[in-house]
């Protein structure tokens, strides 16, 4: 079934251009990286928060109120130019490694933000300044350390592709 999947992904008009048009995939990754920068950046802007180590002068709330707007718009774009890039080579994605556990730390990291925003951030405490109760500074460190890896595998992903 996932062979199928994969092989009509392949032949679809839209793999088929970004995989023979000479600019069509250096512009699509461009926008895939300028979009992972702006998630990275704004999600590593929370997770300094809540480890105490910025923005200490800001409540959690606050800060992610201002900023998970721009993530989620940014995280969108990922997916899409992901997608997009994903569609060039599905058989060589699919059968890669780093590709595999990107998608898997990127699934841990949406555990951990859901976990997060349902548990630890209704219990309270973090409507104001100051220090944050060790549950948000374990959720900032964990969520800190996935998205390094998140985008340490996003990285490698491009030396480990088979060009088949």
């Amino acid at each position: 079934m996932i062979d199928s999947l994969l092989e009509t992904l392949s032949q679809s008009a839209i793999a088929t251009y970004i995989a023979e048009d000479p600019v069509a995939f250096p512009w699509i990754e461009t926008g895939h990286v300028i979009t992972l920068v702006i998630v990275f950046g704004s999600i590593l802007l929370v997770d300094l928060r809540l480890m105490g180590l910025a923005s200490r002068d800001y409540s959690v709330n606050g800060l992610t109120r201002t900023i998970l707007p721009i993530t989620w718009i940014a995280f969108i774009g990922a997916v899409i130019t992901g997608g997009l890039l994903f569609l060039s080579n599905p058989y060589g994605y699919f059968g890669n490694t780093m590709f595999r556990v990107k998608l898997c730390l990127l699934l841990l990291a949406g555990v951990n933000m859901a976990v997060f925003h349902l548990f630890t951030q209704r219990r309270g405490s973090l409507d104001n300044p100051g220090p944050v109760p060790g549950g948000a500074r374990l959720a900032g460190a964990v969520s800190g350390l996935l998205w390094v890896g998140i985008t340490a595998c996003g990285r490698w992903i491009g030396f480990t592709m088979s060009p088949f």
